[in-house]
């Protein structure tokens, strides 16, 4: 079922220095209870963006909608689960009534487990993972799709993660719905190129959030990522601000052509490229997941030098 439900700010406040980047634009970010997703939200408003934001948490999103609303621009908080396609029409169509139009749509939201070897998964966990990371995904774009194809614009970010470009053992269903993710990104890129509507995907890094806390908690079945996990925790991991950064990056004007990318919030020169550089990326295999042979390698030589 989705709800909306009220913010606590009473007056807001523009938070200063906060460029304008996204001004007069309209952005749905989904996992916006917390961790990345009330990063994104937030960095979002601080560009000048107006948030709607979905979460399955009624107090947590109502917290992230009154931190939007202390930047200056407007909230939209709705409880909402994304693996319930039905769920997601009704925000979206709550959002348009509210906002008119949606430029950017985020989808940050995101499940982790089950943790261990897949012969010991539960498959209903293992199935509802694949469904809040990957069909959760796709419901939120095919809502959005329609209204971005008949504007002639739009910008779309995934999220993927860890095991979208190498295996992860212990963590299959995460693993499998990420790399989903990233190929669905790319699909969906040349289907709504025609349409003005830019689709990438963003790799954060190993950020602390919940999930960090899952592995920590899963103990030996999480395997080498426990210790990893507990290596990471001291060391403060990456800051969730870098990925929300980029997410501004790829929903501006900035990032206008580029398309159908995976890209990573911590080890990619994103912060740097030039216009040539990103006409050049925009026609070129980088930052895609293809099979490493020959024929795929051939063409890429005379960049590898």
């Amino acid at each position: 079922m989705m709800v909306s439900v009220p913010c606590n700010v009473n007056a807001a406040r523009p938070i200063s220095g906060a460029a304008p980047q996204l001004a007069g634009n309209i952005s749905l970010v989904t996992g916006a209870g917390r961790g990345i997703g009330r990063a994104v939200a937030l960095a979002l408003a601080q560009a000048g963006s107006d948030v709607a934001l979905l979460a399955r948490t009624v107090a947590e999103v109502s917290e992230t909608g009154s931190l939007v609303e202390s930047t200056g621009r407007k909230a939209l908080a709705l409880v909402a689960d994304v693996a319930c396609h039905q769920d997601v029409e009704r925000a979206v169509t709550a959002t348009l009534e509210r906002f008119g139009h949606i430029d950017v749509l985020v989808n940050c939201a995101g499940r982790q487990a089950p943790i261990g070897p897949a012969w010991e998964n539960d498959p209903a966990d293992w199935a509802q993972t694949v469904a809040v990371n990957l069909q959760g995904t796709f419901h939120c774009i095919r809502a959005v799709a329609p209204h971005m194809v008949a504007r002639r614009r739009g910008k779309i970010v995934n999220f993927s993660g860890g095991g979208a470009t190498s295996p992860r053992p212990n963590f299959s269903a995460y693993a499998v719905s990420k790399a989903a993710v990233v190929r669905l990104t790319e699909t969906l890129a040349e289907e709504l190129r025609p349409y003005n509507v830019q689709v990438n995907a963003v790799a954060p890094g190993a950020v602390n959030t919940r999930m960090l806390e899952e592995v920590l908690a899963a103990g030996s079945a999480a395997g080498r990522e426990w210790a990893e996990a507990q290596a990471r925790k001291s060391a403060g991991g990456t800051s969730p601000e870098l990925a929300a950064r980029l997410v501004v990056f790829l929903a501006s004007d900035a990032s206008d052509g580029l398309t159908g990318k995976l890209i990573s919030a911590p080890h990619d020169p994103w912060q740097t490229w030039t216009a040539k550089e990103l006409a050049d990326l925009s026609s070129s295999p980088w930052f895609t997941l293809r099979r490493i042979d020959p024929h795929t390698l051939r063409p890429l030589a005379p960049q590898l030098r």
